[in-house]
């Protein structure tokens, strides 16, 4: 009976204490080539300022771990368009419509780096064709080299 009560009072305990958490953001941000801008919806830009889209959310940070790749928001959806603003760098500031007026949204700092950064980067997934035709052929002149040898 004991046992039962102690492992009942252990399976309540875990119960209870991995209930969900979300992790609380200081900031809004958005993540845009590598660069982390935080979002200062108190700084409206005029509509003549809004240059080309950049770039646009394609991620969600994780809510347990709090980690992100790619282009990312913890703020805004999926999909919300990056503008660059004319006359200034987009190394330093770029745009975003948040409820129906232009903000910026300043670098801050470099991303860290995530694995999936490199997996889905276009770069490195085009290079994995030639990576295996060129091991493919350093291997064939390996044993081309032992058979005449």
């Amino acid at each position: 009976m004991r046992k039962k009560v102690t492992i009942l009072s252990l399976l309540l305990i875990f119960t209870v204490f991995s209930s969900v958490h979300a992790l609380s953001w200081a900031i809004n941000f958005v993540v845009w080539k590598g660069k982390v801008y935080e979002v200062k919806q108190a700084e409206p830009i005029k509509n003549n300022r809004i240059g080309h889209v950049i770039g646009q959310v394609k991620t969600k940070p994780d809510d347990m771990t709090g980690e992100y790749y790619g282009n990312a928001s913890n703020f805004y959806p999926i999909g919300t368009k990056y503008y660059e603003i004319k006359g200034v760098s987009t190394s330093h500031v770029i745009a975003i419509k948040h409820d129906n007026q232009w903000v910026k949204a300043i670098y801050v700092y470099k991303a860290p780096f995530h694995i999936m950064n490199l997996l889905t980067n276009p770069m490195f997934i085009f290079s994995i064709p030639l990576l295996a035709l060129i091991l493919i052929g350093f291997i064939f002149r390996v044993k081309k080299l032992r058979i005449h040898t």
